[in-house]
């Protein structure tokens, strides 16, 4: 195999700070738009974020249609209602309020109004074509409402298949946000629920893309444009991760909490940006890999605090669930990267040996999820022993992030990753 030299690092436009919400109407006024598109889900429609995006859209004198039909937690099918709605509003710009849901849907109606295709043509291979992005899309301003997906930093839209009952989704440079506006008074109204599993979010990002395998292990594209968008660890993503790591262990528990805790609830608005420019150039692996079919298969599962009217297991929590597993089975690859990552959060290494690495890592990461009352592991949620072969054939697809593990995972290991993810303490 002929394998890479280069990584590449798209820089995101990002504008952070308490009340920048209020500046988007002059942001689109500026680049000329006549006509926007505001995707958001029910839950916030009346809310402030949205409230306060349209007041500011509507005083810079530009017209503004706003669709409230985002699925939390998208499919192929709310993918396409958005799509179809895009094609009806023909909008200037696209406007995402919302969390990770929000903004995932709102790049994949972006690409497909901006570049129409059948709609497996874009989704990442092997389930689809996984043809790049052919060009460039409309201007999308990106306003999260969530501490944790990072959605607003990435070129990434994920999506559950529903007839595969796994998730999957589309990834290229391209779809980034032309803008992302990261103000923490959009994170006020979170329910604690919410930003414990958008703040495990984080966590798992920033330790996935510090211990993916590194970008020049990777095979050499033909073309520049055939890089993928997440391409292994990096010395420009290593920054961003490490300090994602720090920012969570000192403030995620205080945010979730303390609603009111101003500093906890922005310096988590900050970490969830940060890790997102780490991962959206280093990519995930495992966690998130074993995630979606976690999230596909769910039954009748809904968080105590969350409202909605279809099961549902949060993305965050569905990735943190394998953590302690993952961890502990990739640490023999770096286990000074995993050693130092468990520094960060509090662990003493001072006598550890590299055989230690994975336990320590791991139990710290099982301490967070302890003093944020998680699951103890699938069995709360419904899965049993005898959904394991079906878990791990929902996994196995997942090339985008699992080929970026340190450590190759086939049939068996994930079968093993899987059982040791049913009871985490």
């Amino acid at each position: 195999m002929d394998k890479d030299t280069i990584f590449e690092m798209g820089t995101s436009n990002l504008r952070f700070g308490t009340g920048s919400t209020h500046e988007v109407g002059m942001d689109l006024d500026d680049l000329g738009i006549k006509r926007t598109m505001i995707l958001t889900d029910t839950n916030i429609r009346d809310l402030a974020p949205v409230q306060n995006t349209l007041e500011a859209i509507k005083k810079a004198g530009i017209e503004t249609v706003v669709f409230d039909e985002v699925r939390v937690e998208p499919t192929d099918l709310s993918f396409k209602e958005a799509i179809v709605a895009a094609k009806e509003v023909k909008p200037d710009a696209f406007v995402a309020v919302g969390g990770g849901s929000v903004m995932d849907t709102t790049k994949a109606a972006n690409l497909y109004y901006s570049h129409p295709d059948d709609f497996l043509a874009y989704i990442n291979a092997p389930i689809g074509q996984g043809k790049p992005c052919p060009g460039p899309v409309q201007t999308l301003i990106a306003i999260p409402t969530t501490a944790g997906t990072g959605s607003e930093t990435t070129g990434v839209a994920i999506c559950d298949l529903t007839e595969m009952h796994a998730k999957t989704g589309i990834a290229h440079r391209r779809l980034k946000p032309t803008l992302a506006i990261v103000d923490p008074d959009n994170t006020r109204t979170m329910p604690p629920v919410v930003a414990a599993a958008a703040g495990l979010d984080v966590l798992c990002h920033a330790l996935e893309s510090y211990t993916a395998i590194p970008y020049d292990q990777r095979p050499r594209p033909e073309r520049p444009v055939l890089r993928p968008a997440y391409q292994g660890s990096n010395p420009i993503s290593d920054v961003w991760a490490l300090e994602a790591i720090r920012m969570v262990s000192a403030y995620l528990v205080r945010a979730v909490q303390n609603p009111d805790d101003d500093e906890a609830r922005s310096q988590m608005m900050l970490a969830s940006s940060m890790a997102g420019m780490g991962f959206g150039s280093a990519g995930v692996h495992l966690c998130h890999g074993m995630s979606y079919p976690v999230s596909g298969m769910v039954r009748d599962y809904i968080p105590d605090g969350m409202v909605s009217d279809h099961p549902i297991i949060p993305h965050g929590l569905s990735v943190a669930l394998h953590a302690p597993a993952v961890f502990a089975f990739t640490a023999s690859a770096n286990p000074a990267r995993h050693l130092r990552a468990a520094e960060i959060m509090g662990a003493d290494i001072s006598d550890a040996s590299d055989e230690d690495a994975g336990t320590i890592l791991s139990q710290q990461i099982v301490n967070i999820m302890k003093k944020l009352e998680m699951p103890n592991g699938l069995y709360p949620l419904g899965f049993t022993s005898d959904d394991i072969p079906a878990l791990v054939e929902g996994t196995l697809p997942q090339h985008r992030v699992t080929k970026l593990s340190p450590i190759p995972a086939e049939s068996s290991e994930l079968t093993t990753l899987f059982e040791n993810s049913m009871s985490l303490w």
